[in-house]
């Protein structure tokens, strides 16, 4: 009796585009919520940083659903299916409509911003916070629905998403302040007050998003035979170099070690290198999150 063998190459659903869709909406979340700080939450400290929190949010909001589009080949005619046959029970069709609902909070915030309603930008602001983590919170959400892929298929992974999304666009938010300060304002002075207290956020941010990763992959490890398969692939597999080293120790505990550290935070070079190095970290941990996730066969 013979065996036939079928040579049949496995292929990924999802690809490093969605990795990058995911990585832009999680830097337009982080970075809106900071724009709150001021008119949101009355912390006056930071409200020089306000109006570039909320024009890189809609830019990068602009951007981001392209890489969407080019991943499902563009199919703009089928688009207003999300809208008109809604479907409760798929993230995807609540993802269309937070796709549209956020960015246009956050244009008309952004207006009574510089209209400098404070009345009306605290108003669009507060609305803007659910509507950020949501939009955001979603992504981990369709990732978290895919029950045969035990790698996603778990409660943390919105979560996970929506940290991650925080401690990159407060990273994004200190480089931009920085240069902004450095290279295009009169005094050519950094401010170091709004600097610092988002160096010391960004550090306690960093240690919940270590937990979440130190809970999420415990239980991997003493769960049954595929969740500890993955588990031991990106720890010591295929993808241990993008989890182990650029995901968490390169864009997680050196920034950490340094926001936390007050000698190493007063360094202007260091609080740089920790901000890219996260940055970078966290771009990781999307394609890691994306690809490793399906890149072990269906058993």
């Amino acid at each position: 009796m013979g065996q036939i063998v079928y040579d049949v190459h496995y292929q990924t659903s999802l690809g490093f585009l969605i990795s990058y869709y995911f990585y832009l909406t999680g830097l337009s979340a982080g970075s809106f919520m900071i724009s709150t700080l001021s008119y949101g939450f009355g912390m006056e400290k930071y409200k020089p940083a306000s109006k570039m929190g909320v024009v890189t949010a809609v830019l990068l909001l602009m951007l981001a659903p392209q890489f969407l589009l080019m991943q499902v080949a563009w199919p703009v005619k089928s688009l207003w299916h999300n809208f008109v046959y809604l479907n409760p029970l798929s993230a995807i069709s609540y993802g269309a409509f937070l796709l549209v609902l956020y960015p246009l909070n956050s244009i008309i915030y952004g207006i009574f911003m510089f209209k400098d309603n404070k009345k009306w930008t605290k108003f669009f602001g507060l609305l803007g916070i659910p509507l950020a983590l949501a939009v955001h919170g979603y992504t981990g959400w369709i990732l978290a629905l895919g029950i045969a892929r035990d790698y996603w298929n778990t409660a943390l992974m919105p979560i996970v998403f929506l940290f991650s999304a925080m401690v990159s666009g407060i990273s994004m938010m200190i480089l931009m302040i920085m240069i902004r300060d450095r290279f295009f304002t009169k005094e050519k002075k950094i401010n170091r007050e709004i600097i610092d207290g988002l160096a010391k956020i960004l550090g306690w941010l960093l240690v919940v998003d270590l937990f979440l990763v130190f809970c999420d992959y415990s239980i991997l490890l003493y769960s049954g035979q595929e969740g500890q398969e993955v588990a031991h692939f990106m720890l010591f597999g295929k993808m241990a170099f993008g989890f182990v080293v650029m995901e968490n120790l390169i864009g997680k505990i050196i920034p950490l070690i340094i926001v936390m550290v007050p000698k190493l935070r007063n360094s202007y070079f260091l609080l740089v290198l920790a901000a890219v190095m996260n940055m970078i970290g966290i771009l990781a941990m999307r394609i890691v999150t994306v690809y490793g996730g399906q890149a072990l066969p269906l058993m």
